[in-house]
């Protein structure tokens, strides 16, 4: 459990997260039709179950004044990604975002993705 006081998503329920966080809310049935290009093993019965237990953690509202029932985030995707990245910096760098983006830079990071931090960089450093 967060500071939040809601639990980490697990990688299922990301995906799905991201599903919402595009169409914002939706029914399980169009979470299932959006998800299948990523995950075409996904069943619709599953989907639902999943939502179910998303809202249940937390992590979704469900518009029960509807039929069939709307799910959507409670967090926003920048801040959810911003929750993770503070606890991941936390627990696997000791608190130090220098680590981080050494660690990032040293392997995960493709020529062109560089060239587009410099730029950042620079930029910032002149404002």
């Amino acid at each position: 459990m967060s500071k939040t006081g809601l639990p980490p998503p697990t990688a299922g329920e990301l995906d799905l997260l991201r599903v919402l966080w595009r169409l914002g809310p939706a029914d399980a049935r169009q979470v299932h039709e959006a998800l299948l290009p990523e995950r075409p093993d996904a069943t619709y019965a599953t989907v639902l179950r999943q939502l179910q237990v998303m809202h249940g953690k937390g992590l979704l509202e469900r518009d029960e004044t509807q039929r069939p029932q709307r799910y959507a985030p409670v967090q926003t995707q920048e801040r959810l990604q911003t929750r993770l990245l503070k606890e991941l910096i936390a627990k696997a760098f000791a608190g130090s975002g220098k680590a981080l983006v050494m660690a990032a830079l040293k392997g995960h990071v493709n020529a062109k993705e560089r060239a587009e931090i410099q730029d950042l960089l620079d930029r910032e450093a002149k404002s």
